[in-house]
């Protein structure tokens, strides 16, 4: 039987950014091969196939972690791809992999030093979920959009109404268009452990 994974239940339960900050220094280095690879996680692929049907670039990869989207993304000829994350130590794995224009350490709860409509697209697996960015920061994400980006984003489907993203949507409503909101398996058939049947909800939609 496959172990559970490690340190998700700790990322699930994280409560600050400098709680994010740590686990993720310390996961980084392992990260593709103790959690991607061993979780079967099908969710960069999900993000990215929904993105490259309907999207363009520049991108922003919103808590960009490893650069398993912007991988995706690269094979489908999408880019260029901009990744910005909390952790320093992340986006170093993600940056030797050549897969971003540019990395940013941002924390996706604040204001971002980013200029006002920048981006044409915007990307998004496993960030909106349990312990880490709530709804309200899609205020900030629309504002650095140009009118018409694209966004394709995951939200596990335990915390999109707990958390407030549902509201969120609804409040957003006039800049939101062509909304679309699909369930979808986190993980494939070779995951093991407490989270192997998780679900997620792509949200994606247009900047109006």
């Amino acid at each position: 039987m496959a172990r559970k994974p490690p340190r998700l239940d700790a990322a699930y339960s994280l409560k600050t950014p400098a709680d994010s900050r740590r686990l993720y220094r310390d996961w980084a280095s392992t990260y593709d091969d103790d959690f991607a690879a061993r979780m079967d996680y099908q969710m960069p692929a999900r993000i990215a196939a929904v993105f490259a049907a309907s999207g363009e670039g520049p991108v922003l990869d919103i808590g960009a972690g490893t650069g398993l989207v912007a991988e995706k993304l690269g094979a489908l000829g999408i880019g260029p791809v901009d990744g910005i994350d909390i952790s320093a130590e992340m986006l170093q794995v993600a940056a030797a992999k050549g897969v971003y224009r540019r990395t940013l350490v941002a924390d996706l709860t604040r204001t971002l030093p980013i200029e006002d409509r920048t981006y044409r697209g915007f990307v998004s697996s496993g960030t909106f979920t349990h312990g880490h960015v709530g709804p309200d920061a899609l205020d900030e994400l629309l504002r650095v959009a140009v009118p018409g980006a694209f966004f394709a984003l995951s939200v596990h489907s335990a915390v999109f109404e707990t958390a407030g993203f549902d509201r969120k949507l609804r409040n957003l409503a006039p800049m939101v268009r062509d909304l679309s909101i699909e369930p979808v398996a986190i993980y494939g058939h070779g995951a093991g452990g407490d989270h192997a049947t998780d679900q997620a909800l792509i949200v994606s939609f247009r900047r109006a």
